[in-house]
């Protein structure tokens, strides 16, 4: 029986673990390093393309939007009401096919993602095109992260070097944005 706002769903903290705070973060510290590349540009410190500009600010806001998500679990919601909406609409015992071409496709659109980021800021210096190529991470982690996929799931589960494969990944992501960010903030062009 659904006793959540949403189905089963809550919001509450979505990873109490010292990993799940360390995530959030480097999402903040991404975020930070983001904005400083932005005051940088403002006060003219920093020569940059209206597309760099743009680049940022987004990344700026992903970190921000994916920090707050990455604690309220909100991603959890929607895969509750696409749940919720299969049974409704009776495609739930199918679910699987539409997963796996979900699965699919995601490193398609990350790296049509990538491929855009890279054309707009075709230009700009590598610290930029770094980020674009965590935030492309990053975006596909997400993306199939929140299938719920059960065979990703257990394979987001394995180590590499001792440490969980999603960790390395989320983290990981949000490591090279904020180096790149902080890289950039010291690159004058």
């Amino acid at each position: 029986m659904d006793k959540g706002w949403i189905g089963i769903w809550s919001p509450g903290i979505g990873d109490p673990t010292i990993g799940g705070w360390l995530t959030v973060v480097l999402y903040a510290w991404a975020a930070w390093m983001s904005f400083r590349v932005l005051k940088q540009e403002r006060r003219q410190r920093l020569v940059m393309s209206a597309n760099e500009i743009s680049v940022w600010r987004v990344l700026l806001l992903g970190m921000v939007a994916l920090g707050i998500n990455k604690q309220l679990d909100l991603q959890s919601a929607l895969t509750e009401m696409a749940r919720i909406l299969a049974l409704e609409q009776g495609w739930y015992g199918d679910r699987r096919r539409y997963q796996e071409a979900f699965i699919v496709a995601v490193p398609v659109v990350g790296l049509t993602a990538l491929a855009a980021m890279a054309l707009l800021v075709w230009k700009a210096p590598a610290p930029t095109l770094w980020a674009c190529t965590g935030a492309t991470g990053l975006l596909v982690f997400v993306a199939i992260r929140a299938t719920s996929f059960h065979g990703v799931d257990e394979m987001l589960g394995w180590h590499l070097a001792g440490l969980p494969l999603n960790w390395v990944l989320e983290m990981g992501s949000l490591v090279v944005i904020g180096w790149s960010a902080r890289k950039r903030d010291w690159v004058r062009t």
